[in-house]
C-alpha cells in the first residue's frame, strides 16, 4: 500500500517527531523473558523518511552549525548511519 504524502511539509520539529524512531530501553525484549528474535525490532514497514536515532549526533544540525565540539576530532557529526542497508 503506498504511503500517503502531502504536497506540503510540516515544521521541522514535527517531521522529526514523525520520522525519528525512539530507542528502546531494552532492545532485546522485556526483562526476564526468553529471547524470541522473530518479534524483536520494528514491527511495521519503514516509511520513506524514517530513520533510527543517532545518539552521538546533534538533533538539529542547523542550530549547531559552526559550533565546535569540546573533544578534539569529533566535529564530523554528519557521519550518520542510513536505513538503506
Amino acid at each position: 500500500m503506498p504511503e500517503y504524502r502531502d504536497d506540503f511539509t510540516d515544521l521541522e520539529t514535527v517531521e522529526s517527531q514523525r520520522n525519528d524512531l525512539i530507542p528502546e530501553e531494552f532492545p532485546e525484549g522485556p526483562y526476564g523473558t526468553s529471547l524470541n528474535t522473530e518479534s524483536l525490532g520494528k514491527s511495521s514497514p519503514w516509511r520513506k523518511d524514517q530513520r533510527p536515532p543517532n545518539q552521538f549526533s546533534y538533533e538539529n544540525h542547523e542550530l549547531h552549525e559552526g559550533i565546535k565540539r569540546d573533544y578534539p576530532g569529533e566535529d564530523d557529526y554528519r557521519n550518520e548511519p542510513t536505513n538503506e542497508e
